[in-house]
């Protein structure tokens, strides 16, 4: 059977619809860097997603080829991630501007994906589909500690999970700590192009660290 993040990492991917705290350890990402309002049909946003998911599933299915990684397992592709933040707005975002969200969209790599592989990949995906993954990277991302909590509904309901994140972060003894290299962060566990909006569910991950 397929190795599922989602499943075997309950506590990064499944946490329950309560704020609690967690330790995010270094993982390396395939990502993609934008600015835009990710509803927009035309927009910078849905188009980085078409070029993430080629080159994840490139490496997930190089066992079928000749290009072999060393230690590689089958596995169910992560989910789709996100950082988001906004140039003028510090510890927040205004869900009202979505025109002014810069994002880095992301999707796990499995531990065995070295950068040489990922290079592979990028040069394969390009040569077999004809299309410029030049914004594709390699990014490792340590979050370290962070305040979550698994969103149910609507995206723009948002804040209201947000605000019961920063309280339980506070009664905690820590405050939020989103810089400029530590980002509002979602984890995307529905496709909305087939969930009802009530029914989708995110993950929201915020930095924090202890009170001074």
């Amino acid at each position: 059977m397929a190795f599922d993040y989602k499943k075997e990492y309950k506590e990064f991917y499944m946490p329950k619809n309560k704020p609690s705290i967690v330790k995010i350890p270094k993982m390396n990402y395939i990502a993609v860097r934008g600015k835009g309002n990710p509803n927009d049909e035309n927009g910078e946003y849905k188009q980085t997603i078409g070029l993430l998911y080629a080159i994840a599933f490139t490496i997930k299915m190089s066992y079928k080829g000749t290009h072999k990684i060393d230690g590689y397992f089958e596995y169910v592709v992560p989910p789709l991630e996100g950082f988001w933040w906004q140039d003028e707005m510090k510890d927040s975002i205004d869900y009202n501007s979505k025109d002014q969200m810069n994002f880095i969209s992301i999707i796990r790599l499995p531990d065995f994906v070295t950068k040489e592989d990922f290079e592979w990949a990028i040069k394969e995906a390009t040569n077999k589909k004809k299309v410029d993954f030049s914004k594709v990277e390699f990014l490792s991302y340590d979050e370290g500690i962070c305040v979550q909590c698994m969103h149910i509904g609507s995206y723009d309901d948002e804040p209201t999970t947000i605000n019961l994140m920063h309280k339980y972060m506070k009664d905690n003894g820590y405050k939020l700590d989103i810089t400029d290299n530590r980002y509002h962060h979602e984890i995307y566990l529905s496709d909305p192009r087939r969930c009802d909006v009530s029914k989708l569910k995110t993950v929201i991950r915020h930095p924090i660290r202890k009170k001074e």
